[in-house]
């Protein structure tokens, strides 16, 4: 059963069994613009839960998008390196950057889910 979290620095992960699938969030997409790049880290690239994992460039600006837990990169979206609008278009599913191996999965208790965090970011607005 695969489980949909957010983090406050709206990026999602759809976990399923210890591998995550990491994008953001359309609220993210939406302030950034239309995406004109996006860089990827490497597979087998390992991070710690806050590093920077990846960068996503709009017309408005640029924007690191950080490891919303610890684990090593397993798998990127190469369809973003030719198709960045892709972020734009469907940030929650073709637009994915990245999947990972989790390394403790508690660390995902925290975050938010998607009722939480749809409130979250009604605050914002």
């Amino acid at each position: 059963m695969a489980i949909l979290k957010f983090t406050d620095q709206h990026e999602w992960l759809l976990i399923e069994d210890d591998i995550a699938c990491v994008g953001i969030t359309g609220y993210a997409q939406e302030q950034l613009g239309d995406v004109v790049f996006v860089e990827l880290p490497e597979t087998g690239d390992e991070f710690k839960r806050g590093d920077e994992a990846a960068v996503v460039e709009s017309v408005k600006a640029a924007a690191e998008v950080y490891a919303p837990a610890t684990g090593d990169i397993t798998e990127t979206n190469t369809d973003l390196e030719g198709s960045p609008e892709l972020v734009n278009r469907d940030p929650q599913g073709t637009g994915w950057f990245f999947k990972m191996r989790l390394s403790d999965l508690s660390e995902t208790e925290a975050m938010m889910d998607e009722q939480n965090y749809a409130d979250f970011v009604a605050k914002l607005e």
